[in-house]
């Protein structure tokens, strides 16, 4: 990766976790589910409006790092009014893209922003960080009431 790159991932990144977007809990929600990651201490929850199918509104609240908090704020941006079919597919794209060897070519052309954490599977101890609000979505789409945990 380029380093003018990875600059603007970082300031993508930076950006996010400064000024989250969706950082609240919608009016209406009908699932949500908690996350915690304890090694890096971050805790969040996922709130999701599932109406007919589809995310109809998505918020989340907690504390965390700053891969995390960005995460989870394009995260919500990226699963808000789409399939439930759609937005498992984009968590399984997301979750190959930063688990991958950080040498392979993993076309990530369909995850738009959500580029910008490609570097993460650089520094395999911050995956858990970038994908805790995915699995805590994961649980709030299935209506599980299930905990995501990293361990």
């Amino acid at each position: 990766m380029s380093s003018d790159l990875r600059e603007l991932y970082q300031s993508v990144i930076i950006d996010h976790n400064k000024r989250p977007r969706n950082f609240c809990k919608p009016k209406c929600t009908n699932r949500s589910a908690e996350g915690i990651n304890p090694l890096c201490g971050d805790q969040l929850t996922v709130y999701l409006d599932v109406e007919d199918g589809i995310v109809k509104d998505v918020g989340f609240s907690g504390t965390g790092c700053a891969i995390s908090t960005a995460s989870a704020s394009l995260m919500t941006q990226s699963i808000k009014g789409r399939k439930i079919g759609d937005v498992e597919h984009l968590f399984e794209e997301f979750r190959e893209m930063v688990t991958s060897n950080p040498k392979s070519n993993v076309e990530d052309d369909e995850l738009g922003k959500l580029s910008v954490f490609s570097g993460v599977r650089e520094f395999p101890m911050r995956v858990k960080c970038a994908t805790l609000a995915w699995h805590a979505m994961s649980e709030a789409l299935h209506d599980t009431g299930g905990t995501a945990t990293t361990e």
